[in-house]
């Protein structure tokens, strides 16, 4: 029998009172703490928050209206519109008269951080443009075991929550290093000094042919992915978010994209990005984009795509780019980049050893999310069964 058990048994064996939420909290409209500058910057000390899914929007240099929250005078702050709500315990101003500052009412028989996880366990969603505190979520009912059954849930699920946050970190560093790992060897395995044992430095005008892509109007369904420069992420893959189709006709036909062609981004904040796409869907590429065709009997596309992330491929595009005014990294310039272009089977090494390391920050990319959903669903489990009492 766990402690909770054992304290259930002894306090509350046949069930526990039920109270309005407000009964237990006092709230404060947030009227002079509201931000009035939109200047965020990190140099700055004071943090600016939203009860929403972003929470801190920025941090401000204000010095006046803060609300000095600390560990030892914690608030919740409370979205009127969403019923979002954050526990907060350091000072901050907030972003929006939505929010009310929720604190506890001097009672001998609450714990603070008892009422946010059972603010949790409520399952209300609101409906329509209004202020739901007062007139709604305030009357909701929560349970109230007495205080040292309380003080045992808060030490359950503040464990919880403390060891999912240190599994996330966890994965995040391994994440860092596999990802350093990766671009060592990269750097390592692409660069200038492997001259002295085959590579050549070969423009890249000398090893491929350029074709830039076609100017269609994207469509929300269609035949065809229509890739744009939005659509390559950092990693110089496919973006699978916010895809967008054109249908099939003639003029489209010679834009067709199959497994393994490269196409680069020419202008604009992504420029210098090279994808290599992976054919999983028909698709067509957009005017922005210049799909490079490489001379497969000198280079091969997968070896030219691990170079176009390396630092002596970035060196070099960031000196030939224009820098005026929306910036354009063109034919002129592409066709300048030098690769260091190694035998055949020296590259089939290269592009062995570099995709594992791919596969292994892809995989730990995609993994980190999904453990954490898992741990939030774990929690989410956990917590509704410690606060599910029956009514006394």
């Amino acid at each position: 029998m766990t402690k909770l058990d054992e304290l259930l048994k002894e306090f509350c064996p046949n069930g526990v009172d039920h109270v309005e939420l407000g009964e237990l909290l006092d709230y404060t409209q947030p009227g002079k703490y509201i931000v009035t500058s939109t200047n965020y910057s990190n140099d700055y000390s004071v943090p600016v928050l939203t009860a929403g899914q972003s929470f801190i929007l920025g941090y401000t240099n204000e010095k006046d209206g803060i609300y000095f929250a600390s560990k030892e005078c914690p608030v919740i702050i409370f979205d009127d519109f969403t019923t979002s709500f954050h526990w907060v315990d350091f000072s901050f101003k907030v972003k929006s008269s939505a929010l009310k500052i929720l604190t506890p009412k001097h009672l001998p028989n609450i714990t603070f951080r008892y009422v946010f996880y059972a603010m949790q366990h409520l399952h209300y969603s609101p409906t329509g443009h209004a202020r739901h505190w007062i007139d709604k979520f305030s009357h909701l009912q929560i349970p109230l075991p007495p205080l040292a059954v309380q003080c045992e849930i808060v030490r359950i699920l503040d464990d919880f929550t403390l060891l999912s946050a240190e599994l996330a970190a966890e994965l995040a560093a391994e994440l860092a290093a596999r990802c350093k790992q990766y671009e060592y060897y990269r750097d390592k395995l692409l660069s200038f000094d492997k001259l002295n044992v085959g590579y050549e430095l070969i423009p890249l005008a000398d090893l491929a042919t350029f074709t830039y892509g076609f100017t269609a109007t994207a469509k929300d369904s269609g035949e065809l992915r229509f890739i744009r420069i939005t659509d390559i992420n950092d990693n110089g893959c496919l973006n699978p978010n916010d895809a967008k189709f054109v249908d099939y006709n003639g003029e489209c036909k010679k834009y067709l994209l199959s497994k393994g062609d490269l196409l680069l981004a020419r202008t604009g904040a992504t420029y210098g990005k090279t994808l290599y796409y992976l054919g999983e869907a028909p698709a067509v590429y957009a005017s922005f984009l210049i799909k490079i065709t490489l001379d497969n009997t000198k280079i091969l596309n997968r070896y030219y795509w691990h170079f176009s992330k390396s630092s002596l491929y970035w060196e070099q595009a960031n000196r030939y780019v224009s820098k005026g005014g929306q910036q354009q990294f063109n034919v002129n310039a592409v066709s300048r980049i030098l690769v260091p272009v190694s035998p055949l089977g020296v590259q089939e090494k290269v592009v062995e050893t570099l995709d594992k390391f791919d596969k292994l920050c892809n995989d730990l990319s995609e993994g980190l999310p999904a453990e954490i959903e898992a741990r939030q669903k774990q929690y989410e489990y956990y917590r509704d069964k410690l606060l599910t009492f029956q009514k006394e």
